[in-house]
């Protein structure tokens, strides 16, 4: 039984890293910028065609998306700046972002040679280059790095379930830091150190956690009936931005849905919506997007158009 779930839960993060457009229609990508102080997103870039999965660089400069395998700058007043350089690395999927420090860029990638779906974790230089490959093991998604820089977590496929791992950026042992049963996701570390954030379906919605930095004692920070995935917290370490759905996917979080953004208070749990609800789902902000000062973060909107 849990050889057919994993199957069923690897087919949808299959399906689902790769836009799920219906046949015959066309995408629009509007990349937006939200402003925490005036509660207004801006739009900076719409295009006909697909991108997804903004990291704001750590220079503040520009913001970071990925469009069929490959990664775009795009200033913050939407001009195109050109392709990072990521080597041989030129599959990429919407699981990447930088380290606390900016030196340094973690992108999730699948290897052309192999025909069944794949994706391991590398890292770069911030600035591109040639990415070392840090995952022995397939399937890998990064979702965190440590403020430190010393270790990676991500969620991974090794038991026929998928649980959240940490590993050293210079590869090596992998530790299994969740093991309940359904998926375990997007974790990503507090700007203290203290916490890893994960969304989890062990309560059989999918709900935002936390859990210390070593796994132990996991506290549910969602409550509500809608599923909850991806918090990213903010530089202030007060509050972080999620993606809910409208209505429930179950294990899955898939292009092409209702979903609405809103900002958790980590101190009191509160939730507060931070847009309408509109058409997006996966690829609007699967990874970091908040700028360095904290004040506004980047997403993700779609239309479909014949």
């Amino acid at each position: 039984m849990k050889k057919i779930f994993a199957s069923l839960i690897l087919s949808a993060i299959t399906q689902v890293a790769i836009a799920q457009v219906p046949e015959g229609k066309k995408v629009i990508s509007s990349l937006y910028i939200h402003d925490l102080a005036s509660g207004k997103s801006n739009l900076i870039l719409r295009e006909i065609r697909h991108f997804e999965a903004p990291n704001w660089s750590p220079d503040g400069k520009y913001l970071l998306i990925n469009s069929l395998g490959r990664l775009e700058k795009i200033s913050t007043m939407g001009d195109k700046l050109g392709e990072l350089n990521t080597g041989n690395v030129k599959d990429a999927n919407n699981d990447h972002g930088y380290s606390f420090d900016g030196k340094t860029l973690f992108i999730s990638s699948a290897k052309p040679e192999i025909k069944e779906h794949t994706s391991f974790i590398y890292k770069v230089a911030a600035e591109g280059g040639e990415p070392t490959q840090i995952t022995p093991a397939s399937t890998s998604y990064w979702h965190g790095v440590s403020p430190d820089g010393k270790d990676i977590v991500y969620c991974a496929n090794r038991n026929d379930n998928y649980d959240v791992y940490k590993m050293s950026v210079n590869g090596g042992e992998e530790i299994r830091l969740t093991s309940t049963e359904g998926l375990d996701d997007g974790p990503e570390y507090s700007p203290d150190g203290k916490y890893i954030y994960i969304n989890s379906y062990r309560t059989g919605t999918m709900q935002i956690w936390r859990m210390h930095a070593d796994g132990s004692q996991p506290e549910q920070m969602t409550f509500d009936a809608h599923p909850n995935w991806f918090a990213h917290i903010a530089p202030n370490n007060k509050v972080a931005t999620i993606i809910t759905y409208i209505t429930d996917q179950k294990q899955t979080h898939p292009f092409g849905r209702q979903v609405q953004l809103r900002l958790l208070d980590l101190s009191t749990k509160k939730l507060t919506n931070l847009t309408e609800p509109f058409y997006g789902g996966q690829g609007t902000i699967n990874v970091p997007s908040w700028s360095p000062d904290g004040k506004q973060f980047a997403y993700v909107r779609y239309e479909l158009m014949d």
